[in-house]
């Protein structure tokens, strides 16, 4: 006997010597447990004919991984696969940073960067006012700005004043003179 029939019934009567031969539910399970084994061989084999298909030098008329992709999916893709969800947010937020806050804030202050780690936001301001304007609307903006990106992304708004202008120390300077706060001795 050197079909599947025979071994599972050999296998059967083996395992415990005590035990009456096989009934027919007894030889059904065999059966099937066989019929399901060979059927799932049968599968692996399809299923690397298919693979190698796909990946020779083929083309057929089903899509596969060498098929052109729109450039929106193709971005959104290598995004996903490179974890760039959060940076690629908050970029947009830079650009849409107007619609966001509302015009009164974005003509006074612009967003700088984006520390990531610390999901702190820099946005300068174009004087002390300004600022502490919007220091004090810190709270809506980090939710308005949540919203926006998705929970948690920004956890901070660190708020810069206004630079102060470049200090020109005149014409005539000592070689190695560090400004006015550069003293003799």
């Amino acid at each position: 006997m050197s079909t599947a029939w025979g071994k599972g019934i050999a296998a059967v009567s083996d395992q415990d010597p005590r035990s009456p031969e096989p009934s027919g539910v007894d030889l059904a399970r065999v059966a099937l447990r066989a019929a399901k084994e060979q059927a799932r061989k049968r599968g692996e084999q399809v299923r690397e004919k298919r693979e190698a298909k796909r990946h020779g030098l083929r083309s057929g008329a089903r899509a596969d991984g060498r098929d052109p992709v729109p450039l929106g999916a193709a971005l959104n893709r290598l995004i996903t696969e490179r974890g760039w969800e959060a940076p690629a947010a908050v970029g947009g937020v830079m650009g849409r940073w107007p619609q966001i806050v509302g015009p009164d804030i974005a003509a006074h202050c612009v967003p700088k960067q984006y520390a990531e780690a610390e999901a702190v936001l820099t946005v300068q301001c174009d004087s002390t006012a300004w600022a502490t304007q919007l220091r004090l609307l810190a709270r809506q903006l980090v939710a308005r700005l949540n919203h926006e990106l998705g929970h948690g992304t920004v956890r901070v708004i660190k708020v810069l004043g206004p630079d102060a202008p470049k200090r020109g120390y005149g014409r005539l300077r000592a070689p190695g003179s560090r400004g006015p706060g550069d003293t003799w001795g």
